[in-house]
């Protein structure tokens, strides 16, 4: 037979090749982590406060490109959006994209 025996080799210790192989793998993630998801966080973290602070009389554009002003706040979840004289919409908050123009707040005392 023509089939030599195979040896085992002895493990080596785990060192400096084992650090660079991970490192591309750190250095992908952190690239990651500062072009998308940080950015990505900041945006939603904005958008959550734009939507929070949502009142009477503020111009706003839906995700569906729809402009009106918002009548009326139902609840936490849905505004009542004036899309022309005498045409009322119910909108989901989150589907509100921008707020063109917001409403001075009514002075207290007055």
């Amino acid at each position: 037979m023509l089939i030599t025996p195979a040896y085992a080799q002895g493990a080596g210790a785990a060192g400096p090749d084992f650090l660079m192989s991970l490192l591309p793998f750190v250095a992908i993630f952190a690239i990651m982590y500062f072009l998308i998801i940080r950015p990505q966080r900041q945006r939603m973290k904005q958008h959550q406060e734009m939507v929070a602070n949502l009142r009477r009389g503020d111009t706003i554009v839906t995700t569906g490109g729809l402009i009106g002003k918002v009548a009326k706040v139902v609840d936490d979840g849905e505004l009542q959006v004036e899309l022309s004289e005498g045409v009322k919409v119910r909108v989901v908050r989150s589907m509100v994209q921008e707020v063109r123009s917001k409403t001075e707040p009514a002075k207290e005392g007055a």
